[in-house]
């Protein structure tokens, strides 16, 4: 049995002629027989009385019909769910993000997609970037946008904006030299972070082994090493991002410590399949990404 076979018996039983009824549905009449006869013989019952030129449904053809209609209904449905998707009118959109990149400059973009398909669900969960590349991995998320390096094979990666890091004091006067670096009580992001991975890359360039350095506190969010910097515990690095308003009202100072600009990089497994509000998302932050 064929969604075919069913679209012709259907047609053909609302209309109770086979002339009729292939004339509608842009078949020839042999064809409406066949299909007819085919479900008839391949079950041994009878779906419509022929009473000579006319024919009229069986006991078995009623009932029957009430199935075929349901079916098709069935079918239609999955079919406008099929599109709905295509078209972007359904859909969920899961994401990981690093902390800087999810508070500081995702929503953004977020917004104007949100505006162009405002029936697409988004998700947005926040992850250091070993965690976001083991999301990616796993597949719970489709997208992932982290600043920390990537190294695993299956993951393609390409940068879509770029971070200043700078090096921030709630002290202004601070003289920085390598000796003041080795010696200062310093506030961290966890192991694994974009940012603290960053920073010891750059140590290490200098020559200054991050080991070697006295961190005070190792806090789990941007917010939380901000606001101990902020207190007079320590010294950190940030992104240019996350200090911006402290910057602005005297809160946090910048000192000067000559820091890389890093990029803020976009994850997606290179075999899983992308959806196409993935790609509607990545176009979008094509077009808007500064």
């Amino acid at each position: 049995m064929t969604l075919e076979q069913l679209h012709i018996f259907v047609g053909v039983a609302d209309r109770e002629h086979m002339t009729k009824a292939a004339t509608a549905l842009n078949i020839t009449q042999s064809t409406a027989s066949a299909a007819i006869a085919a479900l008839e013989m391949q079950y041994g019952v009878p779906l419509f009385h022929r009473i000579g030129r006319r024919i009229k449904l069986t006991d078995a053809g009623r009932v029957f019909l009430a199935e075929a209609k349901a079916v098709l209904g069935r079918a239609a449905s999955a079919e406008r769910v099929l599109s709905e998707f295509s078209l972007l009118k359904r859909g969920r959109l899961t994401l990981v993000a690093s902390q800087t990149i999810a508070n500081y400059w995702l929503p953004e973009h977020l917004a104007i997609f949100r505006k162009r398909h405002p029936q697409i669900t988004v998700d947005v969960a926040i992850a250091n970037t070993e965690q976001a590349t083991h999301s990616i991995l796993s597949g719970i998320a489709e997208l992932g946008f982290v600043e920390g390096t990537v190294t695993e094979a299956s993951i393609e990666h390409w940068p879509i904006a770029h971070d200043q890091l700078v090096l921030v004091s709630s002290d202004p006067s601070t003289t920085i030299d390598d000796a003041w670096i080795r010696s200062a009580h310093w506030i961290m992001r966890e192991h694994g972070s974009g940012t603290r991975s960053t920073l010891e890359s750059a140590l290490r360039q200098r020559g200054i082994d991050p080991e070697g350095l006295h961190v005070l506190l190792t806090l789990p969010s941007n917010e939380s090493v901000r606001t101990a910097v902020e207190a007079g515990a320590g010294v950190t690095v940030l992104s240019a991002f996350v200090v911006a308003r402290a910057v602005r009202t005297g809160a946090l100072h910048i000192l000067p410590l000559e820091l890389p600009t890093r990029p803020f990089l976009m994850l997606r497994h290179k075999e899983r399949y992308q959806s196409k509000a993935t790609y509607a998302l990545i176009e979008c932050i094509n077009e808007t990404k500064h």
